[in-house]
């Protein structure tokens, strides 16, 4: 199962990703980011707790201005991709 960090305050893209099948978790540090296959963060900061592309092995997912759907389908597609 693919693992994605969302930051906390995203509860409908967390909520769409855990029905996508995704396990889902919180991202509070570097550490929860680098365990996870790609990243959800909101964009409203440039470089949202230190990551902007240097997340281990994984992509980082800016939402802002975006639903829900199109975060999951950007995830579905370089998940996907990766594989």
């Amino acid at each position: 199962m693919k693992r994605v960090g969302v930051e906390e305050s995203m509860t409908d893209v967390k909520q769409a990703l855990e029905e996508r099948g995704y396990e889902v978790v919180e991202m509070h540090t570097m550490e929860d980011a680098a365990n996870c296959d790609c990243c959800v963060v909101t964009g409203q900061d440039q470089n949202v707790m230190g990551m902007t592309t240097d997340v281990p092995g994984g992509s980082v997912i800016q939402v802002k201005g975006r639903t829900a759907e199109e975060v999951c389908q950007e995830v579905d597609e370089r998940l996907n991709y990766a594989e």
